[in-house]
């Protein structure tokens, strides 16, 4: 028996036979043979009437969106293909980020204190044989996901939000006026927003069950037996590249013990290991990495998981009349695994634009995909996120990995907390961007040289386009912000697309990194 056999089906709720099933999930994905889902029927008939305007499929995350849309005024129902209730584990954020509960009225000051459940500083940045720095408040909140899902959910019922619970989504016909959702016994609705997360059988559709261009991997546990340690590590790694892999590690201090995950960015190529095989390295070098032998652990709970990633994201409403958020939509870059810190960002853009589309019935497919609009500063990252993995037939020198990060770090601490933090907290912009690559082509040229033959040419080139308009964008931003009080007063169409061009310069330049830190 293995150590992760031994140790997961020690755990209540058959946690072994859980990540077998993921694993099997993953098989899957890289052997593309995932069944192709049709669950969006297109249909020329005309509902007539409908019930909801918004219908909202998966409740985890889509609970914000829905409580703030009914406090707004909306009819909303909420469909849950199981209880409503957060997990155990928490989601560790920055507390700045979280005021956006507290403007948009989801949580009072007190309620979001008591959300709160740990506090830690500092936060580490290590890799083997290369720098070491620390920051403060970053991803140094541990959000407490069972009491804020339900105080958000008290919120939604109270605005006249309808919850179904236990009640699968199992398809939808859109219609010329309208959304008939089959769930439950049946939801007529004017909208339907999808939040079922990476998995969703509508974002699967919509991108025909591709592959995914980049995954990353993740496994770890909550656990006590640990030395005492009151700091954090937001991005840790004290080995070389394993079987084509680079493991970068993270630690937290949690409310029960400790959370410390192991991840990699990996492809979905047949050949890649199974999370299972993920958890016995894990083991392997969690003593090294925590100074604890595993026999001194109690483990409290497992974490695993893989989260896909696509170049064509955000995904863009592929249908009238429905709209996808948070992990369905890919509304991350491919560096980051927690949608949840996603969502927090993007949350009052998508619950106002969902409100002004709503106001003004600007609801196909082409007003809607400008609630998820490009964004080059998401997708520059996709060149770091291919610098951090390994090929399974490519060979690279063993620290190289460790030798670009400790570099690119060394010049970003050097530069200073504005260039430093935007990025930790999954923002980029141009000018912390540009002062970055040109100090570490500078210093570093022999390192920088070796990107090319790792990354590709096409990656590249590709990165460069992004790159351009990750500077047009910030350009354009201040001049818009500039005129943006001259057009308040148009009609509500026009007023609609003002403010999605508006927020996509905005959001795409990184220049809502400002407003989160007010």
């Amino acid at each position: 028996m293995t150590q992760t056999e031994h140790i997961l089906s020690a755990l209540p709720g058959d946690v072994l036979s859980g990540l077998r099933q993921a694993d099997r999930l993953w098989r899957a994905y890289c052997e593309d043979t995932l069944p192709h889902p049709t669950v969006i029927k297109e249909s020329q008939e005309l509902l007539g009437t409908v019930d909801w305007d918004v219908v909202i499929c998966g409740g985890t995350l889509g609970i914000m969106v829905g409580a703030a849309l009914a406090q707004a005024g909306w009819r909303v129902a909420l469909v849950e293909r199981g209880q409503l209730r957060g997990r155990e584990q928490e989601w560790n954020i920055s507390r700045n980020e979280l005021q956006v509960l507290v403007e948009l009225n989801l949580l009072s000051e007190a309620e979001l204190e008591q959300a709160i459940a740990t506090e830690y500083n500092p936060g580490r940045i290590s890799f083997h044989q290369g720098v070491e720095l620390w920051v403060e408040d970053v991803l140094n909140v541990g959000v407490d996901p069972v009491f804020l899902l339900d105080t958000l959910k008290a919120r939604f019922l109270a605005a006249g939000g309808q919850l179904l619970e236990h009640t699968a989504f199992e398809g939808a016909v859109v219609h010329g006026d309208g959304v008939n959702v089959a769930a439950g016994d049946g939801l007529k609705t004017r909208l339907l927003i999808d939040a079922m997360g990476h998995f969703s059988p509508i974002s699967r559709q919509a991108r025909q069950n591709r592959q995914p261009d980049a995954v990353c991997m993740v496994v770890g546990t909550c656990a006590t037996g640990f030395p005492e340690n009151k700091t954090g590590d937001l991005f840790a790694s004290f080995t070389p590249t394993q079987n084509h892999c680079q493991y970068f590690w993270e630690a937290f201090p949690a409310r029960d013990g400790r959370t410390t995950y192991l991840f990699t960015y990996l492809d979905a190529h047949p050949d890649r290991p199974s999370l299972e095989h993920l958890f016995d390295e894990y083991w392997r070098l969690l003593p090294a990495y925590q100074g604890a032998e595993i026999a001194q652990l109690q483990v409290k709970r497992a974490l695993f998981g893989f989260f896909p990633c696509y170049r064509q994201s955000p995904l863009q409403s592929q249908w009238n009349r429905t709209l996808p958020v948070g992990d369905s939509s890919g509304n991350q870059s491919p560096l980051s695994f927690g949608g949840f810190g996603a969502m927090i960002r993007h949350l009052k853009r998508l619950t106002q634009g969902v409100h002004a589309a709503l106001e003004a019935d600007l609801l196909s497919r082409q007003h809607l995909a400008m609630l998820q609009p490009y964004q080059p500063n998401l997708t520059v990252t996709w060149l770091f996120q291919r610098a951090m993995s390994v090929g399974v037939e490519q060979e690279i020198a063993p620290n190289q990995i460790n030798q670009l990060l400790s570099s690119v770090f060394q010049q970003m601490e050097q530069l200073g907390d504005p260039v430093l933090r935007p990025f930790l907290q999954d923002v980029v912009q141009f000018p912390a961007l540009c002062q970055t690559l040109l100090r570490t082509s500078i210093y570093h040229p022999l390192l920088v040289l070796k990107i090319l033959p790792h990354v590709g040419l096409m990656t590249l080139l590709e990165w460069v386009i992004h790159y351009v308009n990750l500077g047009i964008y910030a350009g354009l931003y201040p001049l818009a912000s500039a005129v943006r009080p001259w057009f308040k007063e148009m009609p509500l169409a026009q007023q609609y697309y003002i403010d999605r061009w508006l927020e996509a310069l905005q959001y795409g330049s990184g220049g809502d990194y400002e407003d989160m830190q007010r």
